[in-house]
């Protein structure tokens, strides 16, 4: 399985690229997002340390927030407090999805009950959780800082959403990706290309979002940038998420 080059948009298989394309069209099947239920805290302006990086990160505290029962609300749910700075040495930062990402890269991606969906670099869990709470998809969060897969734990838990979701502390490297159909990153330009030959033993159908980085050379399918006033890194409030489609 091999993935289109970036030569331009809109090459067609005749030129030699043999890979993923998108069919044309389909962002308008895909349903609206929507702001996650306003029972949640938004995280704090702090940015928290992700699968960190080969630096040392602190990671700050989430407010505290409760999934209310009553509200039927549907999000990732905050875990407790305060993280302890540790893990150094490390890959990449963890940065916080802002909210509305979270729901557009799920969006792009059409996650359904049928899915499972895979996050390389989980953090504290937000993306697998609310996949499972929103589209009942069952899910994994691959993370090697072992505090953050407590907090995600403790959040599943919290979610009610522990028999669909799970969280492993795990170098992104040492995990087979061929078990899921959705893949989500929010990685770094090396790492992306370093994971490139992994991804191209995926199966037919399996769909790979990334958040801000690509994959070099290789063309994605369907690009989105939309604003996103909470995210805590970057000089521009706006995300870009790209999706690839294995064909």
């Amino acid at each position: 399985m091999k993935f289109s080059s970036r030569a331009a948009p809109g090459r067609d298989a005749a030129s030699g690229s043999p890979l993923l394309n998108a069919e044309a069209g389909t962002a308008a099947a895909f349903p609206s997002a929507t702001p996650l239920d306003t029972a949640l805290v938004a995280p704090p302006a702090v940015p928290q340390a992700r699968r960190p990086s080969r630096r040392h990160w602190l990671k700050a505290p989430l407010a505290g927030a409760a999934l209310l029962a009553a509200s039927g609300c549907k999000g990732w749910v905050p875990g407790p407090p305060p993280l302890q700075p540790v893990v150094q040495d490390l890959d990449v930062p963890f940065v916080t999805t802002p909210d509305n990402v979270v729901l557009k890269i799920l969006e792009m991606a059409q996650v359904t009950d049928k899915d499972f969906l895979l996050d390389l670099g989980s953090g504290d869990g937000r993306i697998p959780i609310t996949a499972a709470l929103r589209h009942g998809a069952r899910g994994k969060g691959v993370e090697i800082d072992p505090q953050l897969v407590a907090r995600s734990r403790d959040n599943a838990r919290a979610a009610k959403v522990d028999h669909l979701v799970e969280f492993a502390i795990q170098d992104l490297f040492d995990t087979d990706l061929t078990q899921a159909s959705v893949i989500t990153l929010y990685l770094l330009p090396d790492v992306n290309l370093k994971l490139r030959p992994a991804l191209q033993r995926l199966k037919p159908g399996t769909r790979i979002v990334s958040h801000d980085w690509d994959m070099g050379d290789w063309w994605p399918d369907q690009t989105v940038v939309l604003p996103a006033p909470d995210k805590k890194v970057g000089l521009r409030k706006e995300s870009k998420l790209m999706l690839w489609v294995v064909r």
